[in-house]
């Protein structure tokens, strides 16, 4: 692969790092520093979608037709740098890259024109309800039931470990609309107004702190049969193909950096480093460079748009190990500071300062989105073919 960048591509890497000099404030660089869960809170992440709406690139994995920015796999990648370089926030991707282009793929013209504008505008903050208590890993497990009643669904049911339930508006989510046959073909793909009576979202306090997850109970909720998308009972192609979309349409390589960089500031202070140390924190820069080259090889090889199928496990399941190892690092980086938590806000200015609540975040990557385990089998049938 030639990395060489086209004048082209230089001069596009040139309006990015205007665009960003023009648009990324203080305020926003510190809310996304200061970020020790999966993404940002509202208030940093939506006036940075805002701006990128403005500019046309909030959804480079659209069609154009929808806002999408037809770049080429090496602009996405120059693109995603240089947002990592300069500390720009992360995209909640619940709306754009989750159920976006699931509503694109399955749903019809008047569900596009009532959705997509509004997850452009951001007015629509979206949050995902697949996991319940006994469905996890094994999500065809899921019961929460959706009974037809006249031109309506009526839900009752329990959904669990729900990302910014407490914020969204809206949620997409699997329920059970028949028990007949396989378990996969009884679930339909249900969007959700969040303000519907019945709904009751109770917090999960996490070991990083942080208010990310919730526990989402439905009570007799009555959801539009309007809002399914797909056929009744065919909502399983739509999980995997928005789980696709999930575990590998993202770059995550220009983010896995940025946080190593703040291991490495951690590692310049006086005493931090030792050989063993700075010999690990080689290993993974060295696995960073590599899993760079897979995620380039991977979207060079995909139409503007596309999802990388299959391989979006091995994408996922590499990040996720990077991200524990990276925090691991950091963790021991500070060594004593450590058992020091973060007490004022206005830490979140210093680098090294969210290294140990991301340490207790990065827990979780390896099970949300598909456990490590889960993703070895699909590795194995679609990729390796055992």
């Amino acid at each position: 692969m030639n990395l060489e960048l086209e004048p082209a591509d230089r001069a596009f890497r040139e309006e990015v790092r205007d665009f960003l000099a023009a648009n990324l404030t203080a305020a926003l660089r510190d809310g996304q520093r200061g970020t020790t869960s999966m993404y940002p809170e509202p208030e940093v992440s939506t006036p940075w979608q805002k701006s990128l709406q403005a500019k046309g690139w909030l959804v480079p994995l659209w069609p154009r037709e929808w806002g999408g920015t037809g770049w080429s796999a090496l602009q996405r990648f120059i693109f995603e740098t240089e947002c990592a370089l300069a500390g720009a926030p992360l995209v909640h991707p619940m709306g754009v890259r989750l159920v976006g282009p699931v509503i694109l793929r399955y749903g019809t013209e008047e569900q596009k024109r009532r959705y997509l504008p509004r997850i452009l505008s951001s007015e629509d903050y979206w949050c995902q309800g697949f996991s319940e208590p006994n469905a996890g890993s094994d999500l065809a497990s899921l019961s929460l039931s959706a009974r037809s009643d006249g031109s309506d669904y009526v839900l009752d049911g329990t959904k669990i470990w729900t990302s910014y339930a407490h914020r969204a508006n809206r949620m997409f989510a699997l329920v059970r609309t028949s028990t007949e046959g396989k378990k996969q073909q009884g679930i339909s793909f249900l969007l959700v107004d969040m303000n519907s009576p019945g709904i009751s979202v109770r917090p999960i306090a996490t070991i990083g702190g942080d208010h990310e997850v919730n526990e989402v109970h439905f009570d007799g909720v009555r959801v539009p049969q309007a809002d399914r998308i797909g056929e009744e009972n065919a909502g399983w192609d739509c999980a995997k193909y928005l789980l696709e979309f999930e575990r590998g349409a993202g770059i995550f390589s220009p983010r896995l950096r940025s946080q190593l960089k703040r291991v490495a500031e951690a590692l310049r202070v006086p005493g931090a480093a030792n050989d063993e140390l700075l010999r690990r924190f080689g290993e993974v820069a060295s696995d960073v460079d590599t899993f760079e080259w897979l995620e380039l090889r991977t979207m060079g090889g995909l139409a503007p748009g596309a999802n990388p199928g299959p391989v979006s496990s091995i994408l996922k399941l590499r990040a996720s190990r990077l991200k524990q190892a990276i925090g691991e690092l950091g963790v021991e980086a500070l060594g004593g500071d450590s058992l020091r938590w973060r007490s004022d806000p206005a830490d979140g200015r210093n680098a090294t300062a969210t290294l140990v609540p991301e340490y207790c975040n990065s827990r979780a990557y390896t099970i949300f989105g598909g456990a490590a385990e889960v993703q070895l089998g699909l590795i194995a049938r679609t990729v390796m073919n055992a």
